[in-house]
């Protein structure tokens, strides 16, 4: 990368990341319905969700400590780009949920542009400046989900499922070719010995804070399930696509500012205030249930996913080891999959064994339990 143009690779990882999210978001607020229409139940449909967040985990690990190895990123990320465009051709050609596995294999394994990219991101970037990057970057994911789900809307009960997946494919096909042709990296000088990675590379506000967040994970269970919750209430089928717009919509809209405010006042008390947000998310799905207390809960849930996100992905790479972020970044969205896997499919259990309500109870514990453990570690002062 060449350390002269960090802006030209922000704005192109930013253009890149809103056209694969508006690609993406042409199928989520549908997904459910889809699978679903395919014969799955909620137990099949959390395993999907969370047998891909778990591949997300293990692509994003695999080549964060590949890219860090060879001392290379481009490659992983248009590669994850055009993984992401062929998976929604395979989506439009499925004919029962079993065939959805491989591409489902497929789409998240894409991710392996992540922690690569990530890295790029926070080596251009300062302290000064690092969140709000990673700020921008979510921003225009969320932007991009916006156009996607809008699309969603206007187009599915007009071309179907088949036709939506098939050109929700071509926006990152486009992405893939952005960064393979405004990306520039250098040949590795050789000077950087490479010396394996283990725990031993990381502190102990690193390992905590890889611990409190799987802890989080294990409860923060799949946006399919707030999206179905409202259904067992009345609420009409039509109104989910309307639902997943408001989340994004507020997602979009508060990313960049959250990032802005992690710069100011730190990451910890941001992070602290996404924790919240997530909790109130689950109080008011489990209290009030009509389509004004539905819509207010997925405002908390947009919210807390712009604290959230944006500002874990700074956090991690200032407590890495800088010549190990790409691992590191890797490492933690592979602790946050794996704990995604066992958070849906249980999940998807308590949802249909106890109750609609219960997997909001375990969650509401767990988020607790992470939001105390956060005030034990302290913040890097320097990068």
């Amino acid at each position: 990368m060449d350390s002269k143009e960090p802006q030209k690779a922000i704005k192109t990882f930013a253009w890149a990341s809103f056209l694969n999210d508006l690609g993406s978001d042409m199928i989520y607020p549908v997904w459910p319905l889809f699978v679903t229409s395919l014969g799955a139940n909620m137990a099949i449909l959390g395993f999907l969700d969370g047998l891909g967040d778990a591949l997300v985990s293990l692509s994003q690990a695999f080549s964060g400590y590949l890219s860090d190895r060879i001392q290379k990123r481009k490659i992983f990320v248009w590669t994850g780009y055009l993984m992401g465009s062929l998976s929604r051709i395979g989506y439009a050609f499925s004919f029962s949920w079993v065939h959805l596995i491989f591409f489902r294999i497929l789409d998240r394994a894409g991710k392996i542009r992540s922690a690569p990219r990530d890295a790029i991101i926070a080596d251009v970037s300062t302290k000064e400046n690092r969140g709000h990057h990673f700020g921008l970057l979510r921003t225009m994911d969320n932007l991009g989900a916006v156009v996607g789900i809008l699309i969603c809307i206007l187009l599915i009960n007009r071309i179907g499922y088949k036709t939506l997946f098939l050109i929700a494919a071509v926006p990152s096909a486009v992405g893939a070719f952005l960064i393979g042709s405004f990306i520039r990296e250098p040949k590795s000088s050789g000077s950087t010995i490479w010396k394996g990675y283990s725990l031993k590379n990381l502190d102990r506000n690193c390992i905590l804070f890889f611990f409190l967040s799987g802890l989080f994970a294990t409860g923060a269970f799949s946006y399919s399930f707030l999206l179905l919750f409202p259904k067992k209430f009345g609420i009409q089928i039509r109104f989910m696509p309307i639902f997943y717009l408001l989340f994004t919509v507020c997602a979009a809209v508060f990313s960049l500012p959250f990032g802005r405010l992690a710069d100011k006042i730190g990451r910890k008390a941001v992070l602290s205030l996404s924790f919240f947000f997530w909790i109130l998310t689950c109080l008011d799905f489990v209290l009030f249930q009509s389509r004004m207390t539905f819509m207010f809960g997925f405002i908390l849930y947009g919210l807390h996913k712009a604290a959230l996100e944006p500002v874990q992905r700074t956090f991690v790479s200032e407590l890495a080891p800088k010549e190990l972020r790409a691992s590191t970044l890797g490492a933690f969205q592979m602790v946050i999959g794996l704990c995604a896997l066992p958070a849906s499919v249980l999940a998807g259990v308590l949802w249909e064994k106890a109750g609609t309500s219960y997997p909001f109870y375990l969650s509401l514990l767990l988020t607790i339990i992470a939001s105390a453990l956060l005030l034990l570690i302290n913040e890097p002062e320097t990068i």
